[in-house]
């Protein structure tokens, strides 16, 4: 691992570390912008935008859009990425507490997502997300966001025992509400021990708590290992790395005739259907707001749309050494050889035979390699949040990502590599400016 390898992904293991949910990522990430001097835009305030101008916005506080304006504009277009700010978890009841014969305390759970339930077990767990916590001023009442990390092995799912569970080896089906239930703690605690718990972090009372997004999240910290240091494991990875890779390149690459958009959603692994999700109204709710903010009207935002080309980020599968069985034999991935161009015939990926052409170009000029995925033709695969997006505002789009093992385990495996391809590919496109003449030629200076 280089020197800029090693820099690269310490800053991402360290931002994965401190991000146990969408919420804790979001702040970091618009913390990062607050610190290469973007102006925070609130989404119920009116909006003063200026060439040359770096903004960004955030919505529910688990999704953010940043964007720096160029100052030649007259033929504009947006740049974009978009990637997501979750990932499949356990969320906590709003009445938490579960008695087993008055000898324990588990807290009642959810599962969030499509997430490997065995990952989860018999490993020390974490509780964090956000509280809204009611302040009474002369004014009124008050509600105040307060994001929460108790930062300490509070839970843990235990396994049963193989001799109560014989099959256990030969599969078996988890059940969500009886077998991944955490055990919190003992009898002994009082009625509403948790919730008490909670305020007594916050330094609040506990009639303040008006309402919480609180989840579980994997206590085991980022590593890198291998022969070589040449892997990176850590929880959330699908998406994380994906946010702070482009992120990196967005803070990098610019160009004076574009619009450069950053994006990351909330929710994908849910199904996008947000309000804050790629789903939303979000993507052309800021879009349009810049256009009329830079006194374009509806037929110039149009215009600017149909020239505008937008990079799908979510991570991709490796082929997995157990079983290079379950990927296609010619069009699969792996670790430290690039970043993976997903296309499906059907459509659930957005890739065509345009955004491919316009992207690789992009890659050669920056001089990083790609690889290409297609699922198996007879397995289904996942879907991510580019095709979504586009049934709001259409633009050309690719579907990449960073090749993985393990996606959707409590803790994922990646190549240290592949987050320096993905920054200098992102930077790289946003110093890139497009254009289209409609008829199937395209231009990138």
């Amino acid at each position: 691992m280089s020197q800029s390898e090693n820099a690269a992904v310490r800053g991402l293991m360290q931002f994965l570390h401190s991000s146990p949910t969408a919420f804790h990522a979001v702040e970091n990430l618009r913390q990062m912008l607050l610190a290469e001097g973007f102006t925070e835009l609130p989404e119920s305030a009116r909006w003063a935008l200026k060439p040359g101008g770096a903004y960004f916005t955030t919505r529910n506080g688990s999704s953010i859009l940043a964007f720096r304006i160029g100052t030649d504009l007259s033929e504009p277009s947006f740049s974009l990425t978009a990637s997501h700010s979750d990932s499949p978890c356990f969320k906590i009841k709003e009445n938490a507490e579960l008695r087993v014969r008055d000898r324990y305390v588990q807290l009642n759970t959810e599962g969030y997502g499509g997430m490997i339930c065995s990952t989860w077990l018999d490993r020390p767990l974490g509780v964090a997300g956000r509280v809204l916590v009611r302040q009474k001023t002369e004014a009124g009442e008050r509600y105040e966001t307060r994001l929460l990390d108790f930062g300490r092995d509070l839970v843990m799912i235990p396994n049963v025992a193989i001799h109560m569970n014989r099959k256990i080896n030969d599969g078996f089906t988890f059940n969500k509400q009886i077998d991944m239930v955490p055990l919190f703690g003992s009898g002994k605690l009082e009625k509403g021990a948790f919730r008490r718990m909670v305020a007594a972090e916050l330094g609040v009372d506990e009639a303040d708590i008006m309402g919480s997004d609180l989840f579980l999240y994997n206590r085991m910290a980022p590593t890198v290992w291998g022969a070589e240091n040449e892997y990176v494991s850590a929880g959330c990875l699908d998406d994380l790395e994906c946010a702070y890779g482009t992120l990196r390149g967005f803070l990098r690459g610019k160009h004076e005739k574009s619009i450069q958009v950053w994006c990351c959603f909330d929710n994908e692994e849910v199904g996008s259907g947000t309000k804050q999700g790629a789903d939303s109204t979000m993507l052309e709710d800021v879009l349009r707001r810049i256009a009329g903010g830079l006194g374009f009207d509806d037929e110039d935002y149009r215009c600017m749309t149909a020239r505008s080309f937008m990079l799908s980020c979510d991570n991709a599968h490796a082929v997995h050494p157990n079983h290079p069985e379950k990927t296609d034999a010619t069009n699969c991935t792996y670790m430290n050889e690039g970043i993976v161009i997903k296309g499906h015939a059907g459509q659930k990926y957005t890739s065509d035979a345009v955004s491919v052409a316009l992207f690789r170009g992009v890659c050669e000029k920056a001089g990083v390699p790609v690889q290409f995925f297609a699922n198996r033709s007879d397995e289904n695969g996942g879907s991510t949040l580019g095709n979504i997006a586009m049934a709001h505002v259409s633009m050309n789009t690719v579907d990449l990502g960073l090749p993985q093992l393990a996606m959707h385990s409590s803790y994922e495996t990646a190549g240290v590599k592949d987050l320096g391809y993905l920054e200098e590919a992102s930077a790289a496109f946003y110093s890139t400016h497009f254009t289209a003449n409609g008829q199937g030629c395209f231009r990138a200076e």
